[in-house]
């Protein structure tokens, strides 16, 4: 039984089905839920990571399990793999619960913000600011990033986590994450023009 036949089964209510799926991905989704938390360096872990975990199931199986079934297995995409990206963007919205708002001025421990981090020769900052409205656009642009991104942004500016930690994290090189980071800003700059945000020439 291949992965799209099996959560076939676990959708049908197949009591089975569902307990080797608790037996075969349970592990591996605290595992993912315990990794994004261990960067934070929250001091609760286990406790933050039983309501995730509780939560995340609850979200499966809510509305006859709209999304577990939105696993389609497109383009040889696993189920454990497609698992870990809907793990990461529970824990991501439960973080921004514990800490809601991305704010543009607060600094991560290398004292930067976001407003810093945007800050370039042909991006006007002040302009980005100035209004209510230009806030929710970096916000949209925010949600529109892959969650990979997502994740950088929310742990890296929002919570404040230093590059050095990230970079053991997503396992790449000092170079490779300054270039993450700066690939993420372009991507936020990007989203800005479309939106009609006003650049300096």
């Amino acid at each position: 039984m291949n992965d799209l036949e099996f959560v076939q089964q676990c959708v049908k209510g197949d009591n089975p089905s569902w307990d080797e799926f608790l037996t075969r991905y349970s592990r591996l989704i605290y595992k993912y839920i315990h990794s994004v938390l261990n960067t934070k360096g929250l001091t609760s872990i286990q406790e933050h990571a039983e309501e995730i975990f509780q939560g995340l199931f609850s979200a499966l199986i809510q509305d006859d399990y709209k999304k577990l079934k939105s696993f389609q297995a497109k383009n040889g995409c696993s189920l454990a793999s497609w698992l870990r990206q809907v793990t990461i963007n529970f824990t991501i919205d439960y973080l921004r619960k514990l800490k809601p708002a991305i704010s543009l001025d607060a600094e991560n421990n290398e004292g930067l913000s976001l407003k810093d981090s945007l800050t370039g020769p042909t991006f006007s900052v002040p302009d980005l600011i100035a209004q209510e409205e230009k806030l929710r656009g970096l916000e949209e642009c925010i949600e529109g990033l892959n969650s990979q991104h997502r994740l950088f942004i929310e742990l890296n500016i929002n919570q404040g986590v230093k590059l050095e930690t990230l970079r053991k994290f997503f396992k790449l090189s000092r170079g490779a994450i300054d270039m993450q980071k700066a690939r993420i800003v372009e991507k936020l700059k990007e989203c800005f023009k479309k939106k009609g945000f006003k650049l300096d020439p």
